[in-house]
């Protein structure tokens, strides 16, 4: 490995930036690491994405070619945020670096080796309802029925199916530990994954899970290849580490096996995704599996204040499995996080309510003000009180631009153009047509695909034309008019004219029939013409969509900035961002953490990792909340306050009571049954 100066570059000159003065020296010494494998431990708040951009920058400086550095990201928000920072900082253009998510990474490796797996490498990439799709078309081909019937739905089969192929299980396994109810029909849900996959061969098709899965796969089963990529780069940086699952470290574990610098930069803190397959034992563990590497801890805190911190770091000390680490804060403020007592959950909603408002009025906007829950439902009263005060709000899990359902109409529509042999993009379309269900659906896609698939889009179209039901024909026939006009293989036409014939043809007139706010569809429409506008071809085009619905918790579209909203969220959702306020309700006896979370120490410790993250989320203001009682099926469930409460220094507060309520119970809440339990709630964000 070449030995780097802290002062001067391979060739002995000053380095252009001045790392030492614009990093505290906890940064720099990641920064300038000259260790061939370094495990960067940065809190909340302490500069991450700073220090990776700034690793780049001092590795291009030293004389590393730009090509031969990765940089592996989780989401394509950070991916392109980061991209953009090192082309601000060292002028090295987006294209000259190779960076992005793992899975479009997985992408780029496969795409011109796809033909050993047995795939062309014109293959195109299934998002989440499109495989969702191709499940039912297997569990139709096999009789199986799942309406009223003990039989995991599609949803959670691919659930299953996914977490087979990230957590380095058997399907019987997976059914085993985490679907047990489903364990008699592990048989036939093995023959239904195998359909699964035979389908996607045959049509050229890879979900997501297979953007991770195959490249693993291919290193594997061709050392050549796996050598290639490993000469090919030098330095591999890795964002969020903490999150990666048994796949993704193999597979980085594989691809760095020869690199001159592995440096991954994450929270053992903040790993909170376990229920999707995220493996903490791969941060954890790190330098067990490299004894060699060298640990940089992050400390200092940009966004908090100090009492904000003295509650993180005595929370998450009670965590046994940890790095050790003391946030420090570089704000002055010393007011303290403020414990709120309600006597109810109509109480804690009421004051909430109150209290954004009067913090609202004294300048802070409602857009800087996060309320955090564990789980959706927890947030109910909340709601009702928000409405009745006319408070605007904004909940989170808002459906992404790329996964509303006109935007997929027109992706469904392009995809058959590319790819006639599309079933899915066929049956979407199909589906949209009068008298035409599923079963109707399979018999015209068979017709369109006539022995194996249509040789092409104009020949599919005819077959399928006698078939189609009465009632569907006049639409259909617009249908066939509108795609032979855009089909690539009759005309020539770039991406925005091709999205403005399907509008003129039928989508626009579709619409207005189909959709009350048909108006606002139709802007996003144009709007994802003026995006098209930037890929050279179909097919990256089409690929980049599908890869734009995989990241969660990222927003797609503009954000809505005309009206100031106060933002409620789960704790999941909220990593990452940062407000001015923070409340954190409902902070329960089993329900933060949950019930189900207090019978394996691993969970819980989870839990509390989460408590930490919603903790750090605030930069001012920090407030925790529980109610002493909460309405549950006309009875009265006295609650118990969190162990995260129960468990720190009552100095670390200033202390609230809120009994009074607008309650519906009225008078007469006395009248139901009282119990002293921690309650078993559902939630949607995890199994817990």
């Amino acid at each position: 490995m070449q030995e780097f100066s802290s002062s001067g570059s391979a060739s002995g000159g000053k380095t252009r930036i001045a790392y030492e003065e614009i990093l505290n020296p906890q940064q720099y010494a990641a920064v300038s690491t000259t260790a061939p494998v370094a495990l960067v431990i940065a809190g909340p708040g302490s500069g991450k994405t700073r220090i990776l951009i700034h690793r780049v920058a001092w590795l291009l400086e030293k004389g590393v070619p730009p090509d031969s550095i990765l940089l592996l990201t989780f989401t394509n928000k950070a991916a392109r945020e980061m991209m953009h920072r090192v082309n601000d900082l060292s002028g090295i253009s987006a294209e000259e670096l190779q960076g992005g998510t793992f899975h479009s990474f997985g992408r780029r490796i496969l795409q011109p080796h796809a033909e050993l797996l047995g795939y062309g490498r014109d293959f195109l990439i299934l998002d989440r309802s499109d495989a969702k799709e191709l499940v039912s078309a297997c569990l139709r081909e096999a009789n199986i029925e799942t309406k009223g019937k003990v039989f995991p739905k599609p949803d959670v089969l691919l659930e299953m199916f996914s977490e087979a192929l990230n957590l380095s299980m058997s399907l019987a396994e997976v059914i085993e530990k985490r679907h047990s109810t489903f364990w008699e029909k592990t048989e036939q849900i093995e023959e239904l994954y195998k359909a699964y996959t035979r389908r996607k061969l045959e049509q050229n098709k890879m979900d997501f899970d297979d953007l991770l899965c195959l490249p693993l796969r291919l290193f594997k089963e061709h050392p050549d290849i796996l050598e290639y990529y490993q000469k090919r780069f030098s330095y591999i940086l890795v964002d969020e580490y903490q999150d990666t699952n048994h796949t993704q470290n193999e597979f980085l574990e594989l691809l760095a096996a020869r690199s001159q610098g592995l440096m991954v930069v994450g929270d053992d803190a903040q790993s909170i995704y376990s229920w999707r397959g995220a493996c903490f034992q791969n941060i954890l563990e790190f330098t067990q599996r490299h004894p060699k590497a060298l640990t940089y801890t992050i400390e200092t805190n940009y966004r908090s204040s100090n009492p904000i911190l003295q509650v993180a770091n005595e929370s998450i000390s009670y965590n046994e499995k940890q790095f050790p680490k003391n946030l420090q804060a570089v704000s002055e403020s010393i007011q303290k996080p403020t414990l709120i007592t309600c006597g109810d959950s109509y109480a804690q909603a009421e004051w909430i309510a109150r209290e954004a408002r009067r913090l609202n009025q004294e300048g802070i906007p409602l857009r800087q003000m996060g309320i955090l829950y564990r789980a959706h439902h927890h947030a109910m009263e909340l709601q009702m009180e928000l409405r009745k005060l006319g408070i605007p709000f904004k909940i989170s899990s808002g459906i992404r631009f790329f996964e509303q359902a006109h935007i997929k109409d027109i992706a469904s529509v392009l995809r058959l153009t590319y790819s006639p042999c599309d079933e899915v993009a066929f049956k979407r379309l199909v589906g949209k047509l009068p008298a035409v269900g599923a079963k109707t659906s399979d018999r015209l896609w068979n017709a369109f695909a006539g022995s194996e698939w249509p040789e092409s889009l104009s020949a599919g179209l005819e077959r399928v034309t006698p078939k189609i039901p009465a009632k569907a024909r006049e639409l259909w026939n617009i249908f066939c008019r509108t795609l032979k006009q855009v089909d690539p293989v009759s005309v020539s036409l770039s991406l925005p004219e091709m999205i403005d014939e399907l509008l003129k043809g039928f989508a626009e007139d579709w619409m207005m029939a189909e959709y009350e706010n048909a108006q606002a569809r139709l802007e996003e429409v144009e709007q994802l013409k003026i995006y098209s506008r930037q890929f050279e071809g179909l097919e990256d085009f089409l690929c980049e969509m599908a890869l734009q619905t995989n990241a969660d918790g990222e927003q797609d579209g503009a954000e809505e900035e005309e009206v100031d909203k106060l933002i409620l969220s789960t704790i999941h959702q909220a990593k990452g961002l940062e407000y001015d306020v923070v409340f954190v309700m409902m902070l329960c006896e089993g329900m933060f953490p949950t019930f189900r979370s207090m019978e394996k120490s691993e969970n819980l410790e989870e839990e509390r990792r989460l408590f930490y993250v919603a903790v750090t989320r605030a930069r001012k203001h920090l407030y925790l909340i529980y109610p002493q009682r909460r309405s549950l099926g006309g009875n009265f469930e006295r609650q118990l306050p969190s162990r995260f409460i129960q468990e720190l220094s009552p100095e670390l507060f200033e202390m609230e009571t809120h009994a009074h309520t607008f309650s519906p119970y009225g008078s007469h809440r006395q009248s139901g049954t009282e119990r002293f339990l921690p309650t078993e709630e559902a939630n949607e964000d995890d199994p817990f």
